[in-house]
């Protein structure tokens, strides 16, 4: 049995189709009907009950969500791709970390600018929830600027990490100096596996 990834254009499962295409692994793509930022169809949730997207139904037929975690999945699932470093070593260490940093401070913000009606029953509050997310993503986004090894996140190797923060760094909407994270943008975008994938989801952004 193959792996089925539920996604829509431009969101968040590029960097899972990403993993899947690295890894060589046997998968179906279903794209939804439906624009990133817009609510999905309430008969989705007999898919996900969260009702979110990217959802990953395994081999054996079992639902996973959360991206992060389907990244960590695949990294072990397929070892001999290298998309991250060894378990058990320190590179593995800030690999498990960077992603966990970018689910929880950059999509978290991604999602508040987003979808303010999820944090605030106060229509009137909508605007001060994406202002204040757009500021800390931007914050977060140099906490990591800081911490590039170069030319990717963890040094000469590029890594599913890379390829998430990526995705991060062009939605962000305020300004930032972030040279390094330029650097890795770019570097996934030319990838010469990843960047058609990019360019099908994200255009030339």
């Amino acid at each position: 049995m193959s792996y089925h990834l539920f996604n829509r254009p431009g969101s968040g499962g590029f960097v899972v189709e990403a993993a899947l295409t690295l890894a060589e692994a046997d998968f179906e793509l279903i794209e939804l009907d439906s624009k990133a930022g817009t609510p999905l169809p309430e008969s989705f949730r007999e898919t996900n009950p969260w009702g979110q997207l990217p959802t990953l139904i395994l081999p054996d037929g079992s639902t996973m969500t959360e991206s992060s975690a389907m990244l960590i999945h695949l990294a072990a699932c397929f070892p001999e791709k290298n998309l991250g470093p060894d378990p058990g070593t320190s590179e593995h260490a800030a690999f498990l970390r960077w992603i966990v940093f970018a689910s929880v401070n950059l999509y978290e913000s991604v999602v508040r600018r987003g979808y303010p009606f999820r944090f605030t029953d106060d229509e009137d509050g909508y605007k001060a929830i994406r202002t204040a997310a757009i500021r800390r993503m931007g914050e977060a986004l140099l906490v990591i600027e800081d911490n590039i090894k170069g030319p990717f996140l963890l040094g000469d190797t590029m890594s599913l990490a890379d390829i998430y923060i990526a995705m991060f760094f062009i939605w962000h909407r305020g300004e930032i100096e972030a040279p390094r994270l330029f650097a890795l943008t770019q570097a996934i975008r030319s990838h010469p596996i990843v960047g058609p994938i990019w360019r099908r989801h994200f255009g030339e952004r």
